[in-house]
């Protein structure tokens, strides 16, 4: 089963465009009407829609890191730091997680890209 993501506010919309049209199921914050929640609200939201996070913000891995450390449940974060990579690398690399992983394999998980 392919891995549903939930795109953070600071994520660029042709990743956004890019991922959509190789097929991945994506839905962004902004779509969801959540542009003005706080990263914990984004991290609940994004476990009730059993999807996982893409984020370029640090206070939000941090977060989900500190989430990992207390047991507190959540369905992934995937973090691409900006500038540490290319729009090309991180589609491909979000292609890949969301087409070979299970929705399961990303639960309670913080990854990193790219690869």
């Amino acid at each position: 089963m392919p891995v549903p993501l939930y795109l953070d506010v600071n994520v660029p919309q042709s990743i956004t465009d890019q991922l959509r049209e190789r097929g991945v199921n994506v839905v962004t914050a902004i779509e969801d009407g959540a542009r003005e929640l706080t990263d914990r609200e984004l991290l609940e939201r994004a476990r009730e829609l059993r999807r996982v996070v893409f984020t370029h913000d640090t206070r939000f891995k941090a977060l989900a890191e500190d989430w990992q450390r207390q047991g507190q449940q959540f369905a992934g974060l995937i973090f691409g730091r900006q500038l540490g990579g290319t729009v090309g690398q991180f589609v491909r690399d979000l292609e890949l997680i969301a087409l070979a992983c299970d929705p399961d394999d990303c639960w309670n998980t913080v990854q990193y890209l790219p690869f």
